[in-house]
């Protein structure tokens, strides 16, 4: 039977006369051999025989071929798929792909320990900015808002504008006075926890003893202590983000005989509400911010005050030039009613923040600036002591301004200089049972003593965090393994997989603002654990060599500043010629731009996958919004007038 007038049998579900079309089409083509898969060429060749032209023009020869053509619609003719084929001599691979979209992030059990401005802070912006996030607030208190629930002495306030001190995103428009008092900072942040529900990840009353990094199993194990229960557990989770402030472990002073006073004896941050003391004589021991605030304010009602403060400090006249007085500085109703339109209200705030963004220059060794400062503080003070000359010598100090926090002091330097107030530069020898012995031999005898003798300036946690045989509550402290607060940036430290602090050392400028410091360091936080989600990575801790090149820099610059001068601060852990580490070493413009882009290649990972290929996390090509029918792809299209070339392509979730 001759191949091109066979009739109808069956060969891959094609009828035979289409066959015999196809091999003839083959032949006159040049092939002489018919496959027996037709593919795309093949249909091709049956398309132009198809056609009324080619028909037309071999109909001559072969018109007993052309009656076939109504018979076959090579618009509808597909090829056939084969029974099973492989990619010819294709290089092998010996990574299996895993079945998952590139966008399917991991969930992160993240803990922040610490709800003050710092912990309130992470629990509105990280759920915003991290997604999948698993998030836990630990606050020993119980209630949120930090230092601001806990001081409560007389005359706490914030020596800052509350126009200031507040979220970049969310302000308060109305705050009562210029320099608010501690309660109405109080409300403020826990307003802003209502606000952004920040309650639902917070356990209130929840004490943590210990956080230990598990090798095995690459987590984090804390202890937890109930408050209200009394019990503890264990809890895990894949990152630790100490919020705890900087002040949060208040001490008294460990003189001999201090637990030999039958009086009242309290540290200012533990302060005592009950305690009335009109026609009492009171001790208060020290100078800082807040023995600067309660003294006058005990001054004012106490029988007698005696105020001990070895070391003199200098009694600042304002922060950025927004002059203190003693006494409320209220708004007036006028000014309150004309922020409440949002442009009026931002141009004040703005003319208002940025004199803290330009003040670092009054921090560098030799400048103008600084001697200006020294020159105008020194006539202030002569000015406000002159009931008492005498007091001036021994309150001007011999170390340049800034060498110490500033503390604008309305109100202090006229209250020492009044009758029932002694102040005392004598050094303390002892406590007795009814008051202080100084080692002059002199005794002075006290209703109460109040110690506004400062916090935990080593800045060393106040529980365990061990890691790797290393535990930060010794090994940051002086004589431990680093001696001081060893970080990366004030963002994270060696040999301490995922482990990450918010504002602590190192951690924001001498100038600028704490809310917008602690808003940044927040901002990387969000980019990492958004890297450690998506990108199939385990643990991320920063090298060794990157934090030793930062200590390097950082030794380097502070000399230039006033912050090296001989003087016992916070900045440099009570002992003058340490490390500076209570301060960034550069201006708050300048930290917030090492802040803005990662320098991922400072960092050392592990990943989840056992291939070790760091690009497992590909996952199956597709992205979640590709497999979700009516999900808009092209969001990157929008109004020309909606466009910023600045940001174009840059929004990490915007995309398709």
């Amino acid at each position: 039977m001759r191949e091109d007038t066979a009739e109808s049998t069956s060969m891959h579900g094609t009828t035979q006369p289409m066959v015999r079309l196809i091999k003839v089409v083959q032949r006159r083509a040049g092939r002489s051999t018919a496959p027996s898969i037709y593919g795309a060429s093949d249909l091709s060749l049956i398309r132009l025989w198809s056609s009324r032209g080619f028909c037309d023009r071999v109909g001559q020869r072969r018109a007993h071929h052309c009656p076939l053509m109504p018979r076959i619609n090579p618009n509808i003719l597909l090829p056939l798929p084969p029974k099973s084929q492989a990619p010819l001599n294709y290089p092998k691979s010996n990574l299996k792909l895993e079945d998952h979209c590139i966008d399917d992030l991991r969930k992160l059990r993240v803990a922040v320990i610490g709800a003050g401005l710092s912990g309130i802070s992470a629990g509105i912006l990280l759920p915003a900015k991290v997604p999948n996030i698993d998030l836990t607030i630990f606050e020993k208190n119980q209630d949120v808002s930090g230092t601001w629930l806990e001081n409560i002495y007389p005359g706490v306030r914030c020596d800052i504008p509350a126009h200031v001190y507040q979220s970049t995103f969310s302000p308060n428009t109305q705050w009562s006075e210029r320099f608010a008092q501690g309660p109405e900072i109080r409300d403020y942040w826990q307003a802003q926890a209502r606000k952004h529900d920040v309650y639902r990840y917070i356990k209130l009353g929840h004490r943590i003893e210990f956080a230990e990094w598990e090798e095995k199993e690459s987590n984090w194990v804390v202890k937890v202590h109930d408050l209200k229960t009394d019990e503890t557990s264990d809890e895990k989770f894949d990152f630790v983000i100490l919020a705890i402030g900087r002040f949060n472990r208040w001490k008294l002073p460990d003189y001999p005989g201090v637990d030999e006073f039958k009086g009242v004896l309290r540290h200012t941050s533990d302060w005592d509400p009950t305690f009335e003391p009109k026609g009492k004589t009171v001790a208060v021991i020290g100078n800082g911010a807040s023995g600067i605030q309660v003294t006058p304010a005990l001054q004012k009602t106490a029988k007698h005050v005696g105020h001990y403060a070895r070391n003199p400090t200098w009694i600042a006249t304002s922060w950025a030039g927004d002059e203190r007085i003693d006494g409320p500085q209220p708004y007036s109703e006028e000014q309150r009613e004309s922020f409440n339109d949002p442009e009026t209200y931002l141009k004040f705030r703005k003319e208002l923040e940025v004199k803290y963004w330009r003040r670092f220059k009054a921090m560098l060794r030799g400048s103008e600036e600084n001697a200006g400062m020294r020159e105008t503080f020194i006539e202030i003070m002569k000015k406000r002591t002159e009931g008492k000359p005498e007091l001036l010598a021994g309150l001007i100090p011999d170390f340049a301004p800034h060498c110490r926090r500033l503390t604008p002091g309305p109100g202090y330097l006229e209250a020492i200089t009044q009758d029932n107030v002694e102040f005392i530069q004598t050094k303390i020898k002892r406590f007795t049972e009814t008051g202080i012995e100084t080692i002059d031999g002199n005794h002075r005898e006290y209703d109460a003593i109040f110690c506004a003798t400062g916090a935990n300036i080593d800045l060393a946690p106040p529980f365990s965090v061990k890691s790797r045989g290393i535990d930060l509550k010794d090994a940051w402290k002086p004589g431990g393994v680093f001696g001081f607060p060893y970080t990366y940036l004030g963002l994270a430290t060696p040999g301490f997989p995922n482990l990450l602090i918010l504002a602590g050392a190192h951690a924001t400028g001498p100038s600028g603002t704490v809310p917008h410091s602690v808003e940044t360091q927040l901002t990387y936080y969000a980019k990492l654990l958004r890297k450690v989600s998506s990108q199939g990575i385990k643990t991320i801790v920063p090298s060794k060599k990157a934090a030793d090149d930062f200590i390097e820099y950082s030794d380097a610059f502070f000399p230039k500043t006033v912050l090296t001068d001989n003087c016992s601060s916070w900045n440099n852990g009570g002992r003058p010629g340490a490390r500076i580490h209570g301060l960034w070493p550069g201006s708050a413009a300048h930290i917030t731009i090492v802040r803005r882009d990662p320098r991922w290649e400072d960092w050392e990972y592990e990943y989840i996958t056992d291939s070790g290929n760091r690009f497992a996390y590909f996952g199956n090509g597709y992205t979640k919004r590709e497999t979700e029918p009516g999900a808009d792809l092209t969001t990157y299209l929008k109004l020309p007038s909606e466009i910023n070339l600045k940001d174009l392509h840059e929004s990490w979730w915007d995309l398709p």
